[in-house]
């Protein structure tokens, strides 16, 4: 009988972990996790991806990443103006993180524009019988519910004030003068620096729309543009009443209103 083969015990490679990664490696690797995960899931685990997630790198890897028009302006602009995280105290991450988590920029920053939610996210200064919420006369594409405030016999107000920084956008970002607000509904908007003081203004025209007048809805819309540096609120501001003075809730109707930041690529 022949002589059985030994078998050559052949040594285990040495296991690789995350942890022995150079830090630029890690960096990349960690890039590729979305951003809630990065935040909620990576940075608790030690030190060392705390420091990642908290540092500007890996969040402009994510950026660099978007290659439409608008992704490549935005990288060049948080390269060209980046943050210096002054609000560091007010907010626990880095300004860059607040911004891929939020993602602020085509997204509608009203809060129950709608009010499919009643009267939340708005102050609100009724007259007459007051602001109600009623279903839409008629449907209002695009709008996330079918349901409308409507005003009373005496003026009645309302507004949302967009905290710009809380959304995700940072102060170098909105003061370098390629960022844009637009603005939709029947409204007077102004926009406020970090006191509130008011630095620029828009009101609907005709102010006001005189009742009875149309009979489907119309959509007023403004861009503001080269506004000037220090802006970090948008005041929303809505207002209107029956002009007939008729008891119940037959004034002005508004519905979806929207304040959306964009890049200007030109």
């Amino acid at each position: 009988m022949g002589a059985r083969p030994s078998r050559r015990q052949v040594p285990e490679a040495p296991r690789v972990t995350l942890a022995a990664l150079p830090p630029e490696l890690l960096v990349q690797v960690l890039s590729h996790v979305s951003p809630r995960a990065l935040v909620t899931r990576c940075r608790p685990v030690c030190r060392a991806w705390r420091d990642v997630v908290d540092g500007p790198s890996v969040w402009l890897l994510q950026l660099a990443r978007d290659r439409s028009a608008e992704g490549r302006a935005l990288y060049a602009l948080a390269q060209r103006c980046p943050p210096d995280d002054d609000h560091q105290d007010e907010f626990p991450l880095c300004a860059l993180a607040r911004f891929c988590l939020r993602a602020p920029l085509g997204r509608n920053l009203i809060f129950n524009s709608c009010g499919e939610q009643g009267f939340r996210g708005w102050e609100v200064e009724h007259g007459g019988n007051g602001w109600a919420v009623e279903k839409n006369l008629t449907v209002v594409s695009g709008a996330p519910s079918q349901t409308c405030f409507v005003t009373s016999f005496e003026w009645c107000f309302k507004r949302q004030l967009v905290d710009l920084v809380m959304e995700g956008m940072w102060q170098e970002l909105l003061d370098s003068a390629q960022i844009e607000i637009c603005v939709a509904d029947w409204l007077r908007v102004r926009l406020l620096d970090e006191y509130e003081n008011e630095v620029v203004k828009f009101s609907a025209s005709p102010n006001p729309v005189l009742q009875w007048t149309e009979s489907s809805c119309r959509q007023v819309s403004h861009v503001f543009t080269d506004f000037g540096k220090g802006i970090r609120y948008v005041s929303f501001e809505q207002y209107g009443r029956d002009t007939r003075s008729w008891v119940g809730h037959y004034g002005a109707l508004v519905t979806h209103s929207s304040v959306r930041l964009r890049i200007r690529l030109s």
